[in-house]
This record gives C-alpha cells, sequence and structure tokens, in this order.
C-alpha cells in the first residue's frame, strides 16, 4: 500500500482499503513535497565514473555516490538513473552534453533493435543504436547516428557489465 500512496498520492486511502469516499483525494489534502533530500529523485552517473553503471561484480559509483534530480517525466517512464553524453557519436539525435533518462534492462530476453541503449562495458559507457549481428548471435552491432564519423562495429554479448534503454532526454542550449 505504501509503494502505491507514493506511486499515486492523490489515491485516497480509505476508498483503497474500505471503498469509501471518492477515489481521487481532494486538492486541498494531497501531500505537498517539498522533500529536496538527496534521497528522492533520479541519480545523475558523474561522467567521470567511466564504469558509472555499477555492476554486480564491479566496484564503482554507487547510486548514493551521486546528486539526485526529480524529474517527474523520467520517473514516470521508469527511468533508473540520469547520465550525461560525451561526445558526438550519437549526434544530431543527441549532442555532446545532453542529460539522459535510462531504464535498466533487467531480464534481457530480447532487444528492441534500433533503440538507443546505454552499454557498460570494459570500454566505459557507451551510447548507441542496437543491432542484432545476423553472422554471430553472440554479438551485437552498434550503430551510431553520425555515421560519417563513426562507423559500425562488432560488439560482444559477454563484454555487458550491464544494459539500459534511453527513456528521455534534456538538452541544455
Amino acid at each position: 500500500l505504501e509503494s502505491i500512496l507514493k506511486r499515486y498520492p492523490e489515491l485516497n486511502i480509505n476508498w483503497l482499503i474500505y471503498g469509501e469516499g471518492s477515489m481521487i483525494r481532494k486538492e486541498e489534502n494531497l501531500p505537498i513535497n517539498n522533500d529536496t533530500s538527496d534521497t528522492k529523485g533520479l541519480p545523475l552517473i558523474p561522467i567521470e565514473a567511466i564504469a558509472g553503471i555499477p555492476s554486480i561484480d564491479e566496484i564503482g559509483v554507487t547510486f548514493a555516490d551521486c546528486k539526485k534530480y526529480v524529474v517527474p517525466e523520467f520517473e514516470s517512464k521508469g527511468a533508473d538513473y540520469m547520465i550525461r553524453v560525451s561526445g558526438s557519436s550519437m549526434y544530431p539525435k543527441y549532442s555532446n552534453g545532453d542529460i539522459l533518462a535510462c531504464k535498466y534492462i533487467r531480464d534481457v530476453l530480447f532487444l528492441q533493435w534500433g533503440k538507443i541503449y546505454v552499454i557498460d562495458s570494459s570500454q566505459g559507457a557507451l551510447v548507441k543504436r542496437v543491432f542484432q549481428d545476423e553472422n554471430n548471435p553472440d554479438n551485437l552491432i552498434l550503430v551510431s547516428d553520425n555515421k560519417e564519423n563513426y562507423p559500425p562495429f562488432i560488439f560482444p554479448k559477454s563484454d555487458i557489465r550491464s544494459l539500459s534503454i534511453v527513456v528521455g532526454v534534456i538538452r541544455l542550449e
């Protein structure tokens, strides 16, 4: 019940438990979220952390070490963290300095070919479009949007420490 009420604070607890009253609480009874502590929000992984997406077998930056930001639109899409883009390989889709909202892929039963993922690997955190390698099921083909300067390359699945799909972006001018 606590999880439901945290996610949907407008729900009337009496309606939820007992079926009494209206489903939605009146505006004046809604909680005001003035909490700006570091315990709320999405962690922004520092770009200096090459393997910034913590994986189970690696010691690296933890979410507790990161500054956190409240972005309701990202949280509603299920984002787990944010990370800043470095470089121009995904231009024009993403520019250097853009902040990506990412959702962990916990059970990789299949990948959405052509979607953009953040891949934590021995090469660091990579932001690429992911495609199937038709010649070898143990590999992926990673593709940049800036194809003129960054050709596609074959990437072994065994080098994936963690994988996240990009669900949003913040672009600063």
